[in-house]
């Protein structure tokens, strides 16, 4: 059996990028490692949400332990850096913000985990951590370093097919998509081009523990959130597969359908 390791920027990111992977890879009695850079304290949360006394942060890390148990995860760690808020935000120049952080010293504290892990397989995001957030961009910086110095054999960018996305919108069934509850998120900026994408894990088995996992993070997944309020058979063709980048791997081999390699499945 392997052990994968995912590295995501803030509680929720797990369950919407690569929800699918990891319940699928536990379920299959691989180790599951998820490493959380920030415990996303400058998330947005209605008012009076929060119980008295307690801090945004407190209540994620508490919805990311219920997500981890949706999803099977074996290990959870902090980075233990500052969340940095959106881009552009006076919060990006907080020197204790993962935005503002050393990469190598970050990449040495991931490599740690990586190392004691004996990581066969580790995730972040693509270049523009997917759609441009600081901490996702420094997902991309620190988890490719960090993989390189604990000499992990496969990683992978996770990322979104974009031109999956505009064909769906576009689609017959896209009236779905473009009325599910709040405001879409814009598409235009949102991952990479379908030629760039070399591993595409079908996750429709599932489905629900990615839906499970999302709805754990009720601080900032709503049941009427573009994510959750979608009608079920659009909520499948826009999450039922997930999309990543082999790092070293790009057009010399046919699209992968797992992060591991055949001989370790």
């Amino acid at each position: 059996m392997a052990t994968a390791v995912f590295l995501h920027a803030h509680p929720d990111d797990e369950a919407i990028a690569t929800g699918g992977t990891m319940a699928r890879m536990a379920a299959d009695g691989h180790r599951v490692v998820l490493v959380t850079a920030t415990r996303g304290e400058l998330g947005e949360v209605p008012d009076g949400y929060l119980d008295p006394g307690e801090t945004l942060a407190e209540r994620r890390a508490r919805e990311l332990d219920a997500a981890c148990t949706v999803l099977g995860v074996a290990r959870h760690e902090y980075l233990g850096y500052g969340d940095s808020g959106m881009a552009g935000e006076a919060s990006n120049d907080d020197p204790d913000c993962f935005w503002q952080a050393d990469v190598e010293e970050a990449a040495e504290r991931l490599a740690s985990v990586l190392r004691a892990e004996k990581a066969d397989v580790f995730t972040a995001y693509d270049e523009n951590g997917n759609y441009g957030h600081p901490d996702h961009i420094q997902v991309h910086r620190v988890g490719l370093r960090a993989a390189e110095l604990a000499g992990v054999p496969r990683v992978f960018m996770a990322t979104v097919n974009r031109d999956h996305l505009l064909a769906l919108i576009e689609s017959a069934d896209g009236a779905a998509l473009l009325a599910a509850g709040d405001e879409r998120p814009p598409i235009d900026n949102l991952g990479v081009k379908e030629e760039r994408i070399t591993t595409v894990v079908d996750v429709s088995d599932f489905i629900d523990h990615k839906r499970r996992a999302m709805q754990a993070h009720g601080s900032q997944i709503s049941e009427t959130s573009f994510f959750l309020s979608m009608p079920p058979e659009a909520f499948a063709a826009v999450w039922g597969t997930e999309w990543y980048i082999h790092v070293g791997a790009e057009g010399t081999r046919p699209l992968e359908s797992s992060l591991l390699a055949q001989e370790a499945r």
